[in-house]
């Protein structure tokens, strides 16, 4: 029990840490939350259902990450705006060693610069994070989208 309490209290606070650095535009930060090879990938629960390896969006180590967000700064052209990321029910759903698997649910209210504020996008996240010496790394990243489609280009990691 003190094993789950405390892989669920470490996982609850990496999450929020995780947030709150999308949420605040420290993007720069994004790939230090992930394993040296941690993979991240956002899908649809529609692709999920029916077993399509269809992504929205996929990342695969740090150089990706770091590129992903080079090409949001430099490249993408877009509406500027910000998230807010409401976090719902986690459940670890394993521990393995330093390895804990968990499932959360989330919604994401974005704001745009003329202060137009809607849901965004909504769904469920499963998490494999490593427990290291230095702090929880993700190894996997999985984002599972209530909806099909999105009202416009996902350019900022949810």
């Amino acid at each position: 029990m003190n094993d789950m309490l405390t892989a669920r209290l470490t996982v609850e606070a990496f999450l929020a840490d995780y947030m709150h650095a999308i949420d605040a535009d420290r993007l720069e930060e994004w790939h230090a939350f992930f394993t040296e090879d941690g993979a991240y990938r956002v899908t649809t629960r529609e692709n999920e259902e029916l077993g399509l390896p269809l992504n929205i969006m996929s990342c695969r180590g740090h150089g990706m990450f770091k590129d992903r967000i080079t090409a949001l700064r430099t490249a993408n052209i877009f509406e500027p705006h910000v998230y807010c990321h409401i976090p719902g029910a986690l459940r670890i759903t394993g521990v393995n060693g330093d390895v804990v698997d968990s499932e959360s649910t989330f919604t994401v209210i974005r704001t745009t610069n003329y202060g137009d504020m809607r849901v965004f996008v909504c769904g469920r996240t499963r998490d494999r994070i490593r427990m290291t010496e230095a702090g929880p790394k993700l190894i996997e990243r999985t984002v599972v989208l209530d909806s099909r489609q999105i009202d416009t280009l996902l350019v900022i990691p949810i």
